[in-house]
């Protein structure tokens, strides 16, 4: 392996507010594991968190949910390879032991790389009960992933009771495409969950090509909130339609609501509060449309929103993150809109107020409620250097603290 060194773990990290970029929901998946007796690795990678049914048996074991694997009684330690759904830059994991309580894996050590050649194998169907073939255990072989630069060293687990099932350990590394988690020696562990912000290479996208801006695959990333009581801002920026209500955004009920609601004269509610989020852009860009989405939130959707933007360097946002948003300065995008219950919105560029290129969006409901999914549609600017070639927006990623 490559040579260690020393990784700081902390109990309470900031960086879980980043973007999962392994999870099964984002399109990361499991191309080897040495073996899967109990329960396939591919749980590592599940987006829901684990659970425990006491009864639940498979005729190779107590069924767990989780990667699971028989007690070693041969030479080495059991590994298994992940591929993101999201290449990008990883500021820390959680491996996560949930319920494993008498059948953790003790130790752990994980390591990346940056494969430019997409990989032609993967893992399909049920693997419980399974161990690697020698035909796979020759196709990953090729990949010397034993020699991949390692990000955290071997460490030691906490077993999966619910005050010790979270492992943090934080990194920051270059894009990475590919992890190899090694258990040490055999055992189990429930989720794995990789935070970072994804890099998408910008410099051979057209001027003219519209993309969303926000997306979390072109290296958008939630910086701050009001509220997440019920659902996290970032699932707005996740792949394709929400799911259900878990997979957006919802804030608990402000108790600061009028005893008796009120329109104004242009049929919006009249509250005193509102809940936010903002929104590091994947690239900064020129907005030409957005869409709102508040699918599945049936009773629950928010009366009106508003999107402001605005430009900040590195150096502004961390400022900004630091005094937890309140010295931004904004700039109204879109003026207040009424939303619909269930409903797809979507906001024309006659309808946005006229603007050059933004950096961050913060956007606003009123007074709180639900919403899956946020579109930030336009198209990218690049930054010219001195030597006049295109520099990337992604060289902001990772500046600020959470």
């Amino acid at each position: 392996m490559a040579e260690r060194r020393t990784i700081e773990k902390i109990s309470e990290p900031d960086f879980v507010q980043f973007n999962d970029l392994a999870s099964d929901a984002v399109g990361g998946k499991i191309i080897f594991a040495t073996d899967e007796w109990f329960a396939p690795a591919a749980n590592l990678l599940k987006r829901d968190p684990p659970q425990f049914i006491a009864s639940a048996f498979t005729e190779f074991g107590k069924w767990m949910d989780g990667w699971e694997t028989r007690r070693k009684r041969i030479p080495g330690h059991d590994w298994c390879i992940v591929q993101l759904g999201v290449p990008g830059i990883i500021f820390g994991f959680d491996v996560d032991t949930s319920f494993f309580t008498g059948n953790y894996a003790p130790r752990v050590s994980i390591q990346a790389a940056c494969l430019d050649t997409p990989l032609d194998f993967s893992l399909v169907g049920d693997r419980t009960g399974m161990e690697a073939s020698e035909s796979e255990r020759a196709a990953v072989a090729k990949l010397n992933s034993e020699a991949w630069q390692e990000l955290v060293p071997i460490s030691s687990l906490q077993p999966g009771y619910s005050d010790s099932c979270h492992n943090y350990f934080k990194v920051h590394t270059s894009r990475v495409t590919h992890l190899r988690i090694n258990m040490f020696p055999d055992g189990g562990i429930a989720r794995l969950r990789v935070y970072g912000v994804g890099e998408r290479e910008w410099s051979s996208e057209s001027a003219q090509q519209e993309v969303d801006l926000v997306a979390l695959t072109n290296g958008g990333v939630c910086l701050g909130f009001s509220d997440a009581h019920f659902g996290h801002p970032r699932n707005m920026i996740g792949l394709g339609v929400a799911s259900s209500m878990a997979d957006g955004w919802e804030t608990a009920r402000r108790l600061d609501r009028p005893q008796k609601l009120q329109l104004d004269q242009k049929g919006v509610l009249q509250v005193s509060g509102s809940e936010w989020a903002v929104f590091r852009l994947g690239h900064k860009g020129v907005v030409s449309h957005i869409e709102i989405d508040t699918r599945h939130f049936k009773g629950n959707a928010p009366d009106s929103c508003t999107v402001e933007a605005c430009v900040l360097t590195p150096e502004e946002e961390a400022q900004c993150v630091a005094s937890k948003w309140t010295s931004a300065k904004w700039s109204v995008l879109l003026p207040t809109r009424r939303l619909r219950p269930h409903y797809s919105h979507m906001f024309s560029e006659a309808e946005l107020r006229p603007h050059d290129a933004v950096s961050h969006i913060r956007f606003v409901i009123a007074p709180d409620g639900g919403v899956s999914r946020l579109r930030v549609w336009g198209r990218a600017v690049l930054d010219i250097n001195s030597e006049g070639e295109a520099k990337s927006a992604n060289q902001m990623t990772g500046q600020s603290k959470l």
